[in-house]
């Protein structure tokens, strides 16, 4: 028997022999379950691919995303070697999609870091103490929900000033209020159970049930709902970035090219449906690949 075929067979047991045993099966088999499912795989592999083409930009890029050649604007694709064409200024496109990526991929990273950890302390804080403290943080919870998330993150960016970094913080603040409730759904179930309530004899305070027994059954639930709200973050992004309230000039960001674009949409088409069909294919992406998650995580919730 080969190396690869033991591992194999090592992860495909059905007695693992330790807790780490255990975990890296489970794992391995949520990856072939996952992996059965196409459109995920689709979706993974576009979301690999622009990670490596942000990755690797500086050498991908054919030209300097910031170079201006005014002799050359609004070229059509396939021009003088400007496969995407150029913009306004005789920008090429191609290079400005491919280092944009760099730019959605920050927003998204850091999105993903700040809004699901604040609604997860939020919501399993509130789930777990209950009483007074988890009505006022319902409430405000409410508040951030009672309000549309481009137009709230459109009031927090008018507020801290235009930017990319105050975009990202604006976003966040906009994003987190799901995730809270979700966060104290799960933890009222939980609180209530019944190895809950003998860790809690056994002398464990709410800090360690919380953080070692709470949250790692929250997160799976929080992995799916990430990923499926990445689309609804990038549109967002480029909202502020069309409007101009994101990432500023002369920055490659795909909403604000979008709305370079939208002066010559009827006479150069390429310069605002480029940036579009990246912004289209990525958040579909997410949804593909949020859809496979959801199958392999979550299957009750995917059988209703």
């Amino acid at each position: 028997m080969s190396e690869t075929q033991s591992l194999r067979a090592w992860l495909l047991t059905e007695t693992p022999t330790s807790r780490r045993h255990a975990k890296l099966s489970a794992i391995y088999h949520a990856w072939l379950s996952f992996r059965t499912n196409t459109m995920a795989m689709i979706g993974l592999i576009i979301l690999v691919l622009l990670v490596v083409v942000a990755v690797v930009a500086p050498w991908l890029a054919p030209a300097d995303p910031f170079a201006q050649t005014l002799a050359n604007r609004l070229q059509p694709p396939g021009t003088d070697g400007h496969i995407l064409g150029t913009d306004s200024l005789g920008r090429d496109l191609m290079s400005r999609l491919i280092y944009g990526s760099r730019i959605t991929l920050y927003i998204v990273g850091l999105v993903a870091l700040i809004a699901p950890i604040t609604g997860l302390l939020v919501g399993t804080v509130a789930g777990y103490v209950g009483g007074f403290t988890d009505m006022v943080l319902m409430r405000i919870t409410d508040i951030f929900l009672a309000f549309p998330r481009l137009v709230l993150a459109l009031a927090f960016v008018a507020a801290l000033g235009a930017g990319i970094e105050n975009a990202v913080l604006a976003i966040s603040l906009t994003a987190w209020p799901p995730y809270a409730r979700m966060a104290r759904a799960e933890t009222l179930t939980i609180r209530s159970s019944d190895y809950i309530s003998a860790i809690r004899l056994q002398g464990a305070g709410p800090l360690r049930i919380i953080t070692k027994h709470i949250w790692p059954l929250c997160i799976s639930s929080l992995i799916v709902r990430v990923t499926l709200d990445m689309a609804g973050i990038i549109l967002a992004a480029a909202g502020l970035g069309f409007l101009g309230l994101g990432a500023q000039p002369p920055s490659p960001e795909w909403g604000a090219m979008i709305s370079e674009g939208r002066r010559f949409i009827l006479d150069h088409w390429w310069v605002a449906t480029v940036p579009g069909l990246a912004i289209f294919t990525v958040s579909l992406a997410f949804n593909l690949l949020g859809d496979g998650l959801r199958d392999v995580l979550d299957p009750k919730d995917s059988e209703k």
